[in-house]
């Protein structure tokens, strides 16, 4: 093919970032580079009419997926606000089944998955959705490995992102793959994104993805944790400072958090870490120490257990778009 045919499939409530984050990527990659083989992007929608989006604006599709035929490049099913009904549309599901068939590589961006999954494209593969839906996906389709925490899975030619601007992320994966990393990068800057993930990263930080806890002790110490990560933060240290015994310690931090106190620490000690691995110049030995790791490889294992990428690599992926970092 002298192009590379992008297939982008809407439906009534579809999101609109869904969509557009993944558009507007690759036009801009053809204004930037230029490239042999252009991507040619299509939206189509099931009779190619108007997609009503979950936001109220409304997209005219360019054509009837009903009518499409391959090879095709990529196949991308968006997410919507009614997922499920799409999911349990037999014209639909069957027409992204054809497709696939006929595509190198196929996609789905947040609640998208489902509509993957019904056509029993998952099946068998690991794969991601949103983390508001990861639990009823994985209900409902036993046969798919799902994994809510990182913004995009690839497993082999099927490719699945977390939810809404991961589509971004993700479609400059694509970039990269078809054309280096450079034009990913120089896409990365002109659409003025602070950095380009991996694929690894976690949707959600510990600090941000749920509320304090209501519990003013745990409270308490959540925020020592997040203030002094290179201090003691045993549990016995920590049952010290709030007053209480280490058993209780444990209970109260899986009550309200869901985890031992040992793994709380640990994952926000490898957070801290990765804050100064895109922020600053600092050499791994010296970010451990300010983390509470005992040397660098104990960080390295952290770190890769964690996100699935060594901090090197993790670093020069952030670094890519982002700011110069400081000393």
């Amino acid at each position: 093919m002298s192009v590379r045919r992008m297939v982008v499939v809407g439906y009534d409530t579809a999101e609109l970032l869904d969509i557009a984050c993944v558009t507007t990527t690759l036009a801009m990659a053809n204004h930037l580079g230029a490239p042999a083989r252009p991507y040619e992007v299509t939206l189509a929608a099931p009779g190619g009419g108007p997609i009503a989006c979950g936001s109220g604006l409304v997209l005219q599709s360019q054509q009837p997926l009903e009518r499409l035929i391959g090879p095709l490049d990529t196949l991308i099913v968006s997410g919507g606000r009614d997922f499920e009904r799409a999911a349990a549309d037999a014209r639909l599901v069957g027409h992204v089944r054809r497709l696939a068939r006929e595509s190198h590589r196929v996609a789905s961006v947040c609640t998208g998955a489902s509509v993957l999954a019904a056509a029993g494209l998952l099946d068998g593969h690991r794969a991601t959705t949103h983390w508001r839906f990861a639990a009823r996906l994985a209900d409902r389709h036993p046969r798919v490995t799902v994994d809510a925490d990182p913004i995009y899975i690839r497993d082999g030619d099927v490719f699945t992102a977390a939810g809404i601007t991961s589509a971004l992320d993700l479609t400059l994966a694509f970039i990269e793959d078809d054309h280096g990393a450079e034009l990913a990068r120089q896409v990365s800057r002109d659409l003025v994104t602070y950095l380009q993930r991996p694929g690894n990263q976690a949707q959600m930080s510990m600090f941000t993805d749920a509320p304090p806890p209501r519990d003013a002790l745990v409270r308490r110490l959540v925020e020592h944790i997040a203030r002094c990560p290179d201090g003691d933060l045993s549990t016995g240290a920590l049952a010290r400072l709030a007053g209480v015994t280490p058993r209780h310690l444990g209970r109260l931090f899986l009550d309200h958090l869901g985890q031992t106190p040992g793994r709380f620490v640990r994952r926000a000690r490898t957070e801290a870490a990765a804050h100064l691995l895109v922020t600053t110049a600092l050499p791994l030995a010296r970010i451990a120490t300010r983390c509470g790791f005992g040397s660098a490889e104990s960080l390295r294992q952290a770190f890769t257990g964690r996100y699935g990428i060594a901090p090197s690599r993790y670093r020069e992926a952030h670094r890519a778009a982002g700011p110069e970092p400081h000393q």
